[in-house]
């Protein structure tokens, strides 16, 4: 199955799946098939995007809330001081500390404290 985000002023409103029988010809997968189809059967005012779930394409599988900025999709943004990585994840200005113990940030202070 293929899955599309319905992304609008980049932001993902909707996910959907459409058959591999409608986005395959030969043996492989046409990312135009399904936006065609999905612009036919369900107009929108955004645009389709393939998604991956599996996150093989595109860095994340698209979620509700999700942007998209013509390269991948980011989860929305967990706190004001993270950044988004090359890797389309977020990021906290400090690393969180591997020591077994559970940890939780605190935006205000820009620390992790124990859970």
């Amino acid at each position: 199955m293929a899955h599309y985000a319905e992304v609008i002023d980049g932001t993902v409103r909707r996910v959907v799946v459409v058959s591999n029988e409608v986005t395959t010809v030969d043996g492989v997968e046409d990312e135009q098939l399904g936006i065609d189809l999905l612009d036919e059967i369900m107009p929108s005012t955004g645009s389709w995007v393939q998604t991956s779930y599996n996150a093989s394409i595109r860095f994340n599988y698209a979620g509700i809330g999700y942007t998209w900025d013509g390269a991948g999709f980011a989860a929305p943004q967990p706190y004001p001081s993270w950044t988004l990585d090359a890797g389309y994840q977020w990021q906290p200005p400090t690393p969180m500390p591997d020591d077994g113990t559970g940890y939780l940030w605190d935006e205000d202070s820009q620390t992790w404290g124990e859970a």
